[in-house]
């Protein structure tokens, strides 16, 4: 079972709260596919009641089925129902009290009718909770001076939910029975109006459907996430909204699958742990498994194919998720597919300057009397266009009622009268159709698209303004090793600078990532461990140069080992060869080799689509172009190998020197040629292929 929206609601028994919103008083939130909006404050229940029923009419209107939940019980402990309507139906409850509550924003007569409804059972009770100053016979203040009224205390949900209260309680810290009470007849009134079907009562089949919360289900998932100074009415239903919208439909149904009975229950109720996980899987998803980077036993020699094949298949995002406005979306990931809010266009409109009308027109001159008034964008024409008569239109206009076909205005002769053109003219020419792009609820993005200007041009034509994004991916840069200093530091002639920082950092931040530079790490075990702890502290995965190979100075490849995540690929790759991989802290951690082109190298064929996947992506492979080369060259079978290149006169040529210590071979390319395992004899003419920088972590 599916539902296109769903409307969380925080109800109220208490009086009109005032123009600024506050605790203790009614909040709402929609959300759609997991993309919540921001929680609206209602003052009071008219404002609330009003404001629900339109939301509720404008979904429908859509085409979308709505999930509505309220956080008030549907129904009262067994036997209530017979005493009070003579029937065990619930909605016959519903419809006493909607017959009989008297509410205005000021007052309201709950506790005066709880005190009548106490007198048709014997004893004393079961009501308590006399909230006003006067006494009211037959209302205690005191759930203890109840007797005899013959009641169970709490429905069969209430002794499961641990930590929920009586439906009987009307007053003091934690009563709910006010806003039963207050909230039975405005669930009637919009059951009776939008036809809705009721959980668990009956089968939800109605595009309205409305099920009872309580959102201290996910009580942690709440106190985990709650903003500092947020109103916690406000953020309980955001974040219920949320959670509800993003179950796929399997969850969700595990959430509804409950026996009907007439006393009501809490969605979700059984369910708490999956629930919160779901709620907190929107902050931070699980850590890697130890054998993310584990590759199957007997590939010493491990080719680029195979290796990227197993990060394909073994790596998963590793950020949390935030929502955020489109403005602030572009280049970062998806976490949820955005659905489209409405229809784009969401109405017949002109594609042209010209004269609306009815078609289609047969061939030959044509005449149409002209009416008065136009239709511009913005500012439609509120009348119907008579058939055999034209309206002026402009581009973008939405088409008046009558009017299908438009004709382009440089077609026409015109007077104040008449328009004339000749035919023959299709129906539908020059008009587009509503939704024709768009469908609303229409999925218009994917889960893991990284987010382009032009996309969120697409998302806020259909009226989305905030969106489910993962969160920055930060990736921590270390160097590694005794010989390195930074730029403009002395060194002597056996020190060299580090280049690979640098380097790293702003291709991290090309990518679109947070890159935090976390130093040099001198060839001492104990202080790079340290290093390390401080930066799986607050990176989400950690980038080293140096140290990755097996030999006694390899303190990375070391230390790695030393929590079993090690996986140390001997890479058949040219330049390259050693990439040491593994989890510190559950962080995944990329050992690259020292040497500043292999470790580029690395970076550019293993890291960008590994990093694209964490940061919560789609695996990306680099686009390449097959052009003549410029060069001569042969490969032994074996490895791949990457030459540093450019194009030039439309041909690939290629760095002077392989040597992998010739940094400034970088700067002087703009892209790789890739030399496939085999063994090759290029010659100036063949055709090879060409992948740009620009192609790497796009």
């Amino acid at each position: 079972m599916t539902f296109d929206t769903v409307l969380m609601v925080d109800w109220s028994g208490g009086n009109d709260r005032g123009p600024t919103p506050k605790k203790d008083a009614i909040w709402v939130c929609a959300a759609r596919g997991g993309v919540v909006e921001e929680p609206v404050y209602l003052r009071n229940r008219a404002v609330a009641e009003d404001w629900i029923a339109k939301f509720l009419e404008t979904e429908r209107i859509a085409g979308h089925r709505i999930l509505a939940g309220f956080d008030f019980a549907f129904g009262y402990p067994a036997g209530f129902g017979q005493v009070l309507t003579g029937s065990d139906d619930p909605f016959a409850i519903w419809d006493w009290f909607a017959t009989r509550v008297e509410d205005t924003p000021q007052s309201n007569n709950r506790f005066d009718l709880a005190g009548q409804i106490n007198a048709m059972f014997p004893g004393v009770g079961p009501f308590w909770g006399n909230g006003l100053k006067r006494d009211i016979v037959g209302l205690p203040r005191k759930g203890s001076d109840r007797k005899g009224h013959q009641m169970p205390e709490r429905r069969r949900a209430e002794e499961q939910a641990s930590g929920a209260f009586p439906v009987w309680q009307l007053s003091g810290a934690g009563a709910v029975g006010g806003q039963v009470i207050m909230g039975l007849p405005m669930l009637a009134r919009l059951r009776e109006r939008f036809g809705a079907s009721v959980w668990p009562f009956e089968p939800l089949t109605a595009d309205v459907a409305i099920v009872e919360i309580w959102p201290s289900l996910i009580r942690k998932a709440v106190a985990a996430t709650q903003p500092q100074g947020c109103v916690k009415d406000a953020h309980q239903v955001w974040l219920l909204a949320q959670t509800i919208s993003g179950l796929n439909a399997q969850d969700l149904q595990a959430l509804l699958d409950s026996p009907p009975n007439a006393e009501g229950s809490i969605l979700g109720l059984g369910h708490e742990k999956m629930l919160t996980q779901a709620a907190l899987g929107t902050l931070a998803p699980p850590p890697l498994r130890n054998d993310c980077f584990a590759m199957p036993q007997g590939a010493y020699w491990t080719p680029v194919d195979t290796a990227l094949a197993h990060l394909k298949a073994h790596l998963r995002p590793v950020t949390g998720t935030e929502e955020m406005p489109i403005s602030d979306a572009a280049g970062r990931f998806l976490a949820q597919d955005v659905k489209a809010k409405r229809a784009h266009p969401p109405a017949p409109n002109a594609a042209v300057d010209g004269y609306g009308f009815a078609g289609p027109v047969d061939e030959g001159a044509q005449v149409f009397r002209l009416l008065d008034g136009r239709s511009a964008a913005g500012q439609p024409f509120p009348g119907t266009v008579p058939k055999g008569q034209a309206i002026r239109i402009l581009t973008g206009a939405n088409l008046p009622d009558g009017v299908d076909t438009v004709v382009l205005q440089e077609d026409v002769t015109a007077d104040n009268r008449q328009v004339a053109f000749h035919g023959p003219l299709k129906r539908g020419a020059n008009a587009r159709d509503a939704g024709e792009d768009m469908q609303a609820g229409a999925v218009i993005m994917p889960a893991g698209r990284r987010l382009t200007p032009a996309d969120l041009a697409t998302i806020a034509a259909t009226g989305v303004g905030r969106i489910n994004l993962r969160k920055r991916l930060r990736v921590g840069v270390l160097s590694t090793g005794d010989e390195l200093r930074d730029a403009g530091a002395d060194a002597g002639p056996s020190y060299i600078y580090d280049a690979n920082r640098p380097m790293l950092c702003a291709t991290v931040r090309d990518w679109g990532y947070e890159a935090i530079d976390l130093g040099r790490a001198p060839d001492v075990r104990p202080i790079l461990r340290g290093m390390l702890d401080d930066a799986a502290g607050h990176c989400d995965v950690i980038l080293t140069s140096g140290g990755a190979s097996a030999g006694d100075e390899d303190h990375m490849s070391a230390l790695l080992e030393g929590t079993g995540t090690l996986a140390l690929w001997r890479m058949a790759i040219k330049p390259g060869r050693p990439l040491a991989l593994g989890l510190w802290q559950e962080t995944p951690v990329f050992g690259l080799p020292g040497n500043p082109v292999a470790a580029m190298v690395c970076t550019l064929i293993f890291a960008s689509p590994a990093l694209q996947v964490l940061a919560g992506g789609d695996w990306c492979d680099p686009q390449g172009f097959m052009v003549p080369a410029g060069f001569s060259k042969s490969k032994k079978e074996g490895r791949r190998e990457y030459l540093r290149a450019r194009i030039s006169d439309g041909r690939a040529a290629i760095f002077a020197s392989e040597g992998s210590g010739r940094v400034s071979g970088l700067s002087w390319a703009t892209g790789l040629v890739e030399l496939g395992d085999q063994a090759q004899q290029i010659a100036p003419g063949d055709l090879v292929k060409f992948l740009p920088f620009g192609s790497f972590g796009k």
